[in-house]
């Protein structure tokens, strides 16, 4: 094998309901998630998440996720801060619409990037967006304590609750 040549390792764990398959490379790991991410299933994707291996790319693809509980959504900000506190990025890739409907509406995509499908290893141009040019807020704020709602101040229209 070159040096520039890219070295996979593939891992599956299977679940009735939920599936995920990881591939590690040499400066990435993709995560391909398939099925509904609920309180059942949440520790497979969780514990696919944990065991990846330190790179500076983790890719997790949920064009096969159905469902994205909040149990899903607190897995996935706990991934987001453990692979940025290793110096690494969680980019979330080509979400089915409902599961982009959830992260719009609890604020998720505006902590952890959302991106549309794109080749293993290669990241598109930009960002995928999920909120219509006309409700992009102008300052958005999410800190506070959990569990809090924080007013997102938007320019013409009342405050929008959003779920720190």
């Amino acid at each position: 094998m070159s040096v520039g040549a890219a070295r996979f390792l593939a891992m599956q764990e299977r679940n009735d309901r939920f599936h995920v398959q990881v591939s590690v490379g040499d400066h990435a790991v993709e995560v391909r998630a398939t099925g509904e991410v609920d309180i059942a299933t949440v520790g497979v994707l969780r514990s696919a998440l944990w065991a990846a291996p330190s790179r500076p790319l983790l890719r997790l693809d949920l064009s096969g996720v159905r469902l994205l509980s909040a149990a899903g959504v607190r897995a996935l900000l706990a991934a987001h801060r453990r692979i940025r506190a290793r110096g690494g990025v969680l980019v979330l890739v080509d979400p089915a619409p409902t599961v982009a409907r959830v992260l719009r509406v609890t604020g998720l995509h505006r902590v952890i990037p959302v991106w549309p499908a794109a080749p293993a290893g290669a990241l598109p141009a930009r960002p995928l967006s999920l909120v219509p040019p006309a409700e992009v807020p102008v300052a958005a704020s999410l800190a506070g304590p959990l569990g809090a709602l924080v007013p997102i101040a938007q320019p013409t229209a009342a405050p929008v609750l959003a779920c720190a």
